[in-house]
């Protein structure tokens, strides 16, 4: 825990409990890039008096400091990523789970795309992944 403690104050957040708490929650389960709801549930055993409102400051904190990122792949709802650095996501629309992929993007490494600058950048992809269509494979069989 002080290690955590140690990266929000770095970062100039104070390290309450929640803020600690929901923070270790993204660290421990960043490969399934939960949403507010996911993130609310799975602190709720931990702290039973947290708010939803809590959740959301937190997360919004975060993302003003840069240590999480805000996805919207599903164009349902915002997921959250505590890997910061440029990433692709692809979708499952099978299972819905969310992958990270590592992909070099040329134009974001030049810092331009037909003369306009890159500050950030998204890519999605959507699909069924490896796992539903080995399910299927051998559900033919």
């Amino acid at each position: 825990m002080k290690k955590l403690i140690n990266i929000l104050e770095s970062l100039e957040i104070k390290p309450t409990y929640e803020r600690l708490r929901i923070y270790k929650y993204l660290k421990e389960d960043n490969k399934m890039h939960p949403t507010v709801n996911t993130i609310y549930n799975g602190v709720l055993k931990d702290i039973p008096t947290i708010s939803k409102t809590t959740v959301y400051n937190t997360l919004n904190l975060f993302i003003e400091k840069g240590i999480i990122i805000p996805i919207f792949i599903t164009g349902k709802e915002e997921r959250f990523d505590i890997i910061t650095i440029p990433h692709h996501h692809f979708l499952c629309e099978k299972c819905n789970k969310i992958i990270d992929i590592i992909i070099k993007c040329p134009y974001f490494q030049k810092g331009s795309v037909q003369g306009h600058k890159i500050n950030e950048f998204h890519a999605y992809f959507k699909g069924i992944c490896k796992d539903c269509l080995n399910s299927e494979n051998n559900s033919d069989k």
